[in-house]
């Protein structure tokens, strides 16, 4: 097995598969000094101010001249003079291909009085505000199988009652984007299919008042949907007190559930990826590819976000759209971040992180060229803002920031009821309620952080399993997840501090 690994024969350079030394021939070229695995290696002499290229797209531009065997990274390869700012052919519709043959595949899915699937049966405490968190988070508590089993005891088919609080919901204008972001959220979640009923705790004198919430949403209370204030109920004890009487009356109703054979295509995936590496683009994100393209021609829907992340790379995605205003859309969110960090005094190299560059990634061009092989290559059928209900089936994208617990929400909020989620240098993130697969790219990671692990993507790396390969085991776990089997996540209990709506807009 080479010990590098050659993405695309018009590549200017290679990637280390495991560390090579120097004095490593590779391709007939000699390394200097020591690449570290995942990490890329010049093949051939490159001119300062040249363009880099891997996947055989840009990736970079480089800062100072660069000799054959070299180490390719931060410092020799940076955005260049334009910082990115090149042109790039969006080509719309270019890559659009004809639907995939239809495909049957079930799993055991809980189906809702109004024809939803859910994959869990939760119920949930939602708050307006951050002030009335700590009351959600002690009604939540009372419930918990851990402290307090016999609260739930005769309820088996409950997954949990779980406290999804924030830090916002006031000193914020009313009108503003920050609130409607908000409202879309919390409408979304209350609205979820993974939840059986839904609790909201206000304190009463927030911004984001609950009854124009429930208006702004077309929502109405109901014996699944209850709301109340702390300021109207008269403090935190009787509002801890009411909020589980209320939970207690909801929790036959929920419990009166059975799993079912349900189709595929009832299944909406949220495609994450955090600590990403070198390897992010070659295994993980590639083999969730694979499993994408094949819930499509299920019928189901695949949701990729992270608009920071697929920066560079957002012509590739504009050539699949299905109409022309699709992709526009798409370019119009990314001129929008670019003014957005702009005005906060930022860039878009921003991303990535310093762990992601310690795996092997170098700018933000080369992040994004790997995170948009999370999309497969279906057809790209809608573009939504943040938490907007996701009503199109096949693959859509969502507009989110790239911080993962914060993307993870809007595309739940949009119906997401499955995260599949990529990491190279180790994540410990969960999702509730929905349940949240994690896939590593490499089998280092496997082996170091195999307990918040749930498939190891580093045997695509390793030489032991394809791409396609992979991706039908993907697929497999999700629907076997889906059908109620424990995520790693889940059985660390992780999912209840997740929940981190965006928030944008000046803090009043």
């Amino acid at each position: 097995m080479n010990p590098y690994i050659r993405l695309h024969p018009a590549d200017d350079v290679v990637i280390a598969r495991s560390q090579l030394l120097g004095g490593t021939v590779v391709e007939e070229v000699k390394v200097h000094g020591l690449i570290p695995p995942g990490h890329k290696v010049a093949m051939r002499a490159i001119a300062a101010g040249e363009p880099v290229r891997r996947y055989n797209q840009i990736i970079g531009f480089a800062s100072k001249a660069i000799a054959p065997g070299e180490h390719v990274h931060v410092h020799n390869l940076d955005m260049g003079p334009d910082k990115g700012d090149f042109a790039r052919d969006y080509a719309f519709g270019a890559d659009v291909k004809p639907a995939p043959a239809k495909r049957e595949a079930t799993f055991m899915g809980i189906r809702r009085a109004d024809g939803r699937v859910a994959t869990r049966n939760y119920i949930g405490v939602l708050t307006s505000v951050n002030c009335s968190a700590t009351a959600a988070r002690a009604i939540a508590d009372h419930f918990s199988r851990k402290t307090n089993p016999a609260a739930l005891a005769a309820y088996p088919n409950v997954d949990g009652v779980i406290a999804l609080t924030h830090g916002t919901g006031c000193g914020m204008d009313t009108q503003g984007t920050g609130m409607q972001i908000l409202e879309r959220t919390l409408t979304g979640y209350a609205t979820h299919a993974n939840f059986a009923a839904v609790l909201v705790v206000g304190l009463g004198c927030e911004a984001n008042q609950i009854n124009a919430w429930l208006a702004t949403g077309n929502l109405a209370e109901g014996e699944n949907l209850r709301v109340f204030n702390i300021q109207d109920t008269g403090g935190t004890r009787k509002t801890v007190d009411k909020g589980v009487a209320l939970i207690e009356e909801m929790l036959p109703r929920a419990n009166a559930v059975t799993r079912e054979p349900c189709s595929a295509a009832h299944i909406t995936i949220g495609l994450q990826c955090g600590g990403s590496d070198g390897y992010s683009g070659i295994s993980a994100n590639p083999a969730l590819g694979v499993a994408v393209d094949l819930l499509v021609a299920h019928g189901g829907t695949a949701i990729l976000s992270e608009t920071p992340e697929v920066y560079g790379a957002e012509h590739l995605l504009t050539r699949r759209a299905v109409r022309r205003e699709v992709g526009q859309k798409l370019v119009d969110r990314i001129k929008w971040w670019e003014h957005y960090t702009a005005i906060n005094e930022g860039e878009m190299n921003n991303n990535p992180s310093p762990g992601n560059k310690a795996g092997g990634l170098t700018t933000i061009l080369e992040k994004s060229l790997g995170a948009v092989a999370k999309g497969g290559t279906s057809n790209l059928e809608a573009v939504y803002e943040y938490a907007e209900p996701v009503t199109a089936h096949g693959f859509v994208y969502m507009d989110t920031p790239g911080y993962d617990p914060v993307s993870a929400t809007g595309q739940v909020a949009g119906g997401a009821n499955l995260i599949c989620f990529t990491t190279g240098r180790g994540s410990a993130y969960g999702c509730a309620p929905s349940p949240s697969l994690k896939l590593a790219t490499n089998s280092a990671l496997w082996k170091r952080q195999e307990e918040d692990m749930d498939i190891n993507c580093g045997e695509i790396v390793d030489g032991t399993a394809s791409i396609q390969e992979m991706g039908q085991r993907i697929f497999e776990l999700v629907l076997a997840t889906a059908s109620g089997a424990p995520s790693k996540s889940e059985q660390h209990g992780y999912g209840q501090n997740e929940f981190v709506p965006w928030q944008v807009g000046a803090v009043m």
